[in-house]
């Protein structure tokens, strides 16, 4: 049987999720990273006499329509970490951590050139317990959209148009997010933070007077102390606390909290 060609367009966690659900069921003819690639697009489309599709996952280039057409009618099939039309935009996955969701979606839609307001081909629910890593959110939901869009690739349905009154959207993240903010905090929240902010911007608290990192943390009732010093556990403003597990000081390499009390620790 011959496999349906594809362009694929994407670069990061998910992308690395999406094609390692599609490789095998897909002949890749070009994988566009940057914004530069969409000329080589342009390029192969005009040049195939033979039917090539188009995926996407978190590209993060504009796709103008010369482009989008190119793929018609079913055009570039966009894989959205998120239960559209809800958490549109950047950081879906990241902003659904944040305001505690358990349960995440991904979406496979048509690209549009309004920012993912396409319509739905498909759609799917995943849930997590409440301490599940970003990294493994975004591998679960980029491989179950990967699979559907592989098993359904020759034979879409009929996509169904997006309540625009439903439109929420997920926020840009920016280093000013970074610091905690105990007073204004609860602990889960801080926890939270530190899950959605993993690898960008990163969760940033000073102890003993260093700027930090926050690579894992958990929680707890009460403080636990290190060698008689507690500054590691973070008391939010419901009076629980995140407790630092490992962390990396500015400029050091990443380290746990008992190896950084016994270097940095101080009356």
């Amino acid at each position: 049987m011959t496999k349906p060609k594809v362009i694929f367009f994407g670069n990061g966690e998910l992308a690395t999720a999406v094609y390692g659900a599609i490789k095998d069921q897909v002949e890749l003819v070009f994988w566009a990273k940057k914004k530069e690639d969409l000329e080589t697009v342009r390029e192969l489309m005009n040049g195939s006499e033979q039917k090539i599709y188009g995926i996407l996952a978190s590209f993060g280039v504009l796709i103008k329509k010369d482009v989008l057409e190119l793929f018609e009618p079913e055009g570039i099939l966009n894989i959205h970490p998120s239960f559209l039309p809800d958490l549109r935009g950047p950081s879906p996955i990241e902003t659904a951590i944040l305001r505690g969701d358990t349960e995440f979606g991904v979406s496979v839609m048509k690209l549009v050139v309004k920012m993912d307001a396409g319509p739905i081909y498909y759609q799917e629910k995943l849930s997590f317990n409440k301490f599940t890593q970003k990294a493994e959110i975004y591998d679960a939901l980029g491989r179950a959209g990967g699979k559907w869009l592989t098993d359904n690739l020759t034979n879409l349905p009929e996509p169904t148009i997006q309540d625009e009154s439903l439109a929420t959207y997920s926020q840009k993240l920016d280093t000013s997010m970074a610091t905690l903010r105990p007073l204004e905090q609860t602990a889960e929240e801080m926890m939270d933070q530190v899950r959605a902010f993993a690898g960008f911007p990163k969760t940033r608290v000073e102890v003993f007077g260093m700027d930090c990192i926050i690579i894992s943390a958990h929680l707890s009732n009460e403080p636990e102390a290190i060698k008689g010093y507690s500054d590691l556990s973070i008391k939010g403003k419901d009076g629980l606390y995140l407790v630092i597990d490992t962390l990396q000081p500015a400029g050091r390499k990443v380290m746990d909290a008992k190896s950084f009390v016994n270097g940095y620790g101080k009356a």
